[in-house]
């Protein structure tokens, strides 16, 4: 018969090669590269996925992350070239290329960002304050980015960091800046328009002055023509009236004096204080007009 013993001690050695044999293998994920350290120096670096072994109890294994990484940049005030303040809000993408010189350096993801933290915004104020304000709003920003990746992946290289892309989110005036700017804008603009319409109303008041002068002039043209209308009627009238009488001296001193009655003569109360031998009266006395021939002297007395 087998000893009790036996079964215990056999039990004891499965158990203790199995803890052996979990301590020797590691797992590297597809997203991960790990790093073998041995008795705090470091041994191999395991990029590719999979199952892999160590030294048990004496080898430890470190993950790092082999994705593509964020850096979030807090806002930065920057001078331009040009003396423009600007605040500038930039991020970063980057990851680790190198383990061993990342473990060796900072050793960490929190350590590694406020690293590269600082030598972005350093190479912020490098590359921005070399350029003017409306270069880095408008015509040369994705120039710009691309300079500032280029100056932050060869400075962080030596911490065995890649830094693939670098953006500019925001940049612009800081708020008093922008306040003073639009004020000036606000201004400018205000003494446009009252340009603008002080040459509307210049321009209005030269077209009323062109059209009352053209109005008085066609008035004056228009009274100066029905003048002379008038005054070639009345020479006609006169001519004919001329003629008429020089025709029938009668019969026009007769027309006129009938026209005095119907002109004088009117139903309004007029009245004449005229002898009854006027000559006005001339035809109410005899039809022809001509004054009665005097009586016959009476005979003489004997």
């Amino acid at each position: 018969m087998r000893s009790p013993v036996t079964g215990i001690v056999v039990l004891i050695l499965l158990l203790v090669a199995a803890i052996v044999a979990y301590g020797s293998v590691f797992t590297v994920e597809q997203t991960e590269q790990a790093l073998v350290v041995r008795l705090g120096q470091p041994v191999k670096v395991v990029t590719d996925p999979g199952l892999n072994f160590k030294v048990p109890f004496v080898d430890s294994v470190i993950s790092v992350d082999k994705r593509i990484l964020d850096l979030e940049n807090p806002s930065q005030e920057v001078i331009a070239s040009d003396q423009k303040r600007l605040v500038v809000d930039a991020f970063a993408r980057y990851r680790i290329k190198n383990a061993l010189k990342y473990y060796q350096s900072v050793g960490s993801i929190q350590a590694a960002n406020l690293q590269l933290t600082t030598l972005l915004n350093a190479a912020l104020r490098r590359v921005l304050g070399e350029v003017t304000f409306i270069q880095v709003v408008r015509d040369e920003r994705e120039a710009l980015m691309k300079r500032i990746r280029d100056q932050l992946d060869e400075e962080a290289d030596g911490y065995g960091i890649e830094v693939v892309d670098v953006r500019i989110r925001r940049a612009d005036l800081p708020e008093q800046n922008s306040q003073a700017v639009y004020t000036r804008m606000q201004t400018e603009r205000q003494r446009e328009a009252a340009e603008f319409r002080a040459q509307g109303g210049q321009k209005a008041q030269e077209i009323r002055s062109n059209a009352d002068r053209e109005a008085t002039v066609i008035v004056a043209e228009a009274n100066s023509k029905a003048e002379q209308t008038r005054g070639e009627g009345d020479a006609e009238r006169n001519r004919l009236f001329a003629e008429a009488y020089t025709q029938d001296p009668d019969f026009f001193s007769f027309y006129r004096s009938m026209t005095a009655y119907e002109n004088g003569l009117k139903s309004n109360d007029t009245r004449f204080l005229l002898r009854p031998e006027s000559d006005f009266f001339r035809y109410f006395g005899n039809p022809s007009g001509k004054p009665e021939a005097a009586a016959p002297a009476s005979a003489a007395k004997p």
